[in-house]
């Protein structure tokens, strides 16, 4: 894999980059998350639907969901 290309500060561009984003403010946050396209990623959605249903975080849940995503007319 061929080394980043430093400059005259012997900074990499990714390197200046991230301290100009430190300098506005900016914290970089590195997180994992679940792969949708595994197949156990479907089941465990399934199960955990399915154990929601007709409780009342289910309706929490749908609510939090219906106020933060504008749905498609049909």
């Amino acid at each position: 894999m061929p080394r980043p290309k430093q400059t005259e500060d012997g900074l990499t561009k990714f390197q200046r980059y991230r301290q100009r984003q430190q300098r506005r403010g900016m914290k970089q946050v590195r997180i994992w998350v679940p792969d949708p396209n595994r197949p156990e990623f479907a089941a465990e959605a399934r199960r955990q639907g399915l154990f929601l249903r007709g409780r009342a975080e289910e309706a929490e849940a749908l609510g939090f969901i219906g106020s933060a995503f504008e749905w498609p007319k049909e």
